[in-house]
């Protein structure tokens, strides 16, 4: 068994979680024979998933005819992503970028290098060019993560978790994944009660580890309660 310290993390503006030292199994990430939380975890997973789907559908109705009438492409985008046990899937959302997205934000980093810094150290841009005028209110409210609750059925993601990330992301992780792997990425996780887009890079990274270790129900139940206050404040300060 090997030891990992957790330094300070503010969790949230004025909380500060101090280091922390746990034990982490060596060869952790094949050795698993369930991800973190276990069963109970994903039965209130897929109970609440379907309860959601079911209130939710004639908003899915709507909101995809939306993406579909107002720019070209399907409604739905899927990305591959990394899951439990390194495990690659496919992460859905509506879609909220032009169909020439990659063309649009390659020109536009070639033309403003305070964007390509930007992206290069936290893979996200305070303005996307790629993104469409539809695209900027759903992920403003977050609407576009809705399909990740058929994630959720799937058994793809959970609905608390690390932020789903892409491979080449993963390898920034450094000692950290081998927390991210123990656990389903999560539609919503401490991170984005924890400041969303605000925070930073190595901050998110520190949030997802820092969840994982921590994995409980009355934790999971916390930050899904503290989701939509966390997603309106976020939509107003954007």
């Amino acid at each position: 068994m090997k030891s990992l310290t957790l330094n300070r993390v503010h969790v949230r503006p004025g909380l500060v979680v101090p280091s922390v030292t746990f034990a982490m199994p060596d060869g952790l990430s094949k050795s698993m024979h369930e991800p973190a939380g276990g069963r109970s975890k994903r039965l209130m997973d897929i109970s609440i998933a379907l309860i959601l789907i079911l209130v939710l559908a004639p908003m899915f109705v709507w909101l995809a005819l939306l993406v579909t009438l107002t720019s070209s492409g399907g409604a739905l985008y899927g990305h591959s992503r990394v899951g439990y046990d390194n495990r690659r899937f496919k992460c859905y959302k509506f879609r909220t970028m032009r169909a020439d997205g990659d063309v649009v934000l390659s020109r536009w980093l070639d033309t403003h290098p305070e964007a390509r810094l930007e992206w290069e150290t936290t893979q996200k841009l305070a303005f996307d060019p790629r993104v469409t005028t539809v695209g900027r209110y759903l992920r403003k409210l977050s609407l576009d993560e809705l399909p990740q609750l058929f994630n959720v059925l799937k058994g793809d993601m959970s609905l608390v978790g690390p932020r789903p990330v892409v491979e080449l992301e993963l390898q920034r992780y450094g000692m950290s994944a081998r927390y991210y792997v123990q656990a389903r990425p999560g539609v919503t996780g401490l991170w984005q009660v924890s400041g969303r887009s605000r925070t930073s890079y190595g901050r998110r990274i520190a949030f997802d580890r820092l969840y994982v270790s921590r994995t409980c129900m009355k934790t999971d139940i916390g930050i899904l309660l503290r989701t939509i206050p966390a997603v309106l404040r976020s939509s107003e300060t954007s």
